[in-house]
């Protein structure tokens, strides 16, 4: 054995010690960290020909490294839709790490019926009926793909063909309808081979909507005369959460052709609180649903679910075919049949944890507490002469812009600037064309005073001197 590997396995515990150490003291300051640092890039250096061991590796990482990193996993990082990690879903991604399983496959090991178990927790946390095989994947974007890859292979054999055998050239030219489609649903018609175009954007309810016009939606499945196509519909758009009507959607099956993929990413959390959980209506509805986890439900990077209704279709896309792996066994097939990955790691044990650790209550607690700052934030805008709110705070997203005159420029200066206070950190946007900044609270972490520390940062660094924008870095 190399000496340094060696002499690592012989003081393994005390090197865990010492990680432990170092995360203890990161996590006890998390709260007051600052929510963004500029990034650095130390001096660049040539890979160790000897190395120096774990202990090295550590001093390194510690001085070259760790400075640099933000409080992203902190209760005032308000920017994209970033959860935090419980303290169960950190010791799970720990252990995931030490037992080391390949959850692709079933033999030899029960991670893959621990990751089925997970899967029946989540589909009853959102309210799914047990119609819906669920599979974990690395994030929304790749729970997109999936699913829609199992969509392509769902209008093949509309068109007795099979894509998974005979390639997307034999689909022809596809229909891909959405009103607010997130970027990774353009993205994942490239990687498919569906082609960007192939998606267009329907119009959306008048007003202060992301909501796709179900009226403009059936005008455009008549005009496709029976060919089939494909519907993406969102639970909760990224800039205010706005959510289509999936049930008048849905019911759009009973006249026409299409698969219904259901981009959920975090608005299916809105099912954890009976004050919103009208907004799910339809959800159980889609053919294939998309839901991130490293989002809401605040468990470590990275981490997300795709749900669908044919997984025989699933199986045909994804299924790998040798000898060494086996013919998949129905009714459960390995994951290995069902996702892009063959090898992959136990993804699931870190949203076990934490559903085992708090159950639905303590999630919901923690749904309740975010949408309930994030109305408060929103108010506070409102009452703010020079900032003008863009959109109702539906859920857990603040979309807002200055009152004056908001340019790219300004909107791209106010984000740095909040950025530099080290209080929070916000996105910038363009909402309806109006350039903007969002908000959005989903950290297990965040306090009341933590919004108020937020806003007052927000605030200060909006506010008009001598009629200029704030420059970036101010």
């Amino acid at each position: 054995m190399y000496p340094l590997l060696s002499e690592d396995r012989a003081r393994l515990a005390q090197l865990l010690r010492d990680v432990l150490d170092i995360a203890t003291d990161h996590l006890d300051v998390l709260d007051h960290r600052p929510a963004w640092q500029p990034p650095v890039t130390p001096d660049l250096q040539f890979l160790p020909g000897k190395g120096g061991g774990t202990p090295e590796a550590l001093s390194r990482f510690i001085t070259d490294w760790a400075p640099a990193f933000s409080g992203s996993a902190g209760p005032r990082y308000l920017g994209f839709v970033t959860g935090g990690t419980t303290p169960a879903s950190l010791a799970a991604d720990w252990l995931t790490s030490v037992y080391d399983q390949n959850a692709g496959g079933s033999t030899g090991s029960s991670a893959a019926a621990l990751e089925r178990q997970t899967i029946a927790w989540l589909r009853e946390l959102f309210g799914l009926s047990d119609v819906h095989t669920g599979v974990f994947v690395t994030g929304s974007t790749m729970s997109n793909v999936t699913g829609l890859a199992v969509a392509r292979e769902w209008l093949g054999q509309q068109h007795d063909v099979s894509v998974s055998e005979e390639g997307v050239a034999a689909l022809g030219s596809v229909t891909l309808l959405s009103g607010a489609p997130h970027s990774s649903i353009a993205k994942a018609a490239s990687i498919l081979g569906l082609g960007r175009a192939s998606l267009r954007r329907l119009p959306l309810l008048p007003g202060n909507r992301e909501a796709v016009d179900v009226t403009a939606l059936t005008v455009e499945l008549e005009s496709l005369r029976g060919r089939p196509a494909i519907v993406v519909a969102n639970a909760g758009t990224v800039d205010t959460v706005d959510f289509d009507d999936l049930e008048a959607i849905a019911a759009l099956k009973e006249r026409y052709n299409f698969w219904l993929h259901i981009d959920a990413a975090f608005g299916a959390f809105a099912a954890l609180l009976p004050s919103h959980a009208h907004l799910r209506a339809g959800l159980d509805q889609g053919d294939s649903l998309s839901i991130d986890l490293h989002k809401w439900l605040n468990v470590p990077y990275d981490s997300a679910v795709l749900f669908t209704r044919r997984q025989d279709l699933q199986l045909k896309v994804f299924h790998n075919a040798s000898p060494y792996l086996g013919m998949p066994a129905l009714p459960d097939p390995d994951f290995m049949h069902l996702t892009p990955e063959t090898s992959r790691r136990l993804r699931a044990l870190t949203a076990w944890f934490s559903l085992a650790a708090y159950g639905r209550e303590g999630h919901a607690e923690v749904v309740a507490r975010n949408t309930a700052l994030a109305e408060q934030l929103g108010d506070k805008i409102m009452g703010t002469p020079h900032l003008r709110l863009l959109a109702p705070v539906r859920l857990n997203v603040v979309c807002f812009t200055l009152a004056d005159n908001p340019t790219t420029e300004k909107i791209q200066a106010t984000a740095q600037a909040v950025a530099a206070t080290g209080e929070a950190f916000i996105t910038p946007t363009h909402y309806q064309g109006t350039p903007a900044l969002r908000a959005a609270f989903s950290n297990w972490r965040t306090s009341q005073a933590d919004m108020e520390r937020a806003f007052t940062a927000i605030s200060s660094a909006t506010a008009p001197r001598d009629g200029s924008a704030p420059e970036p870095g101010v």
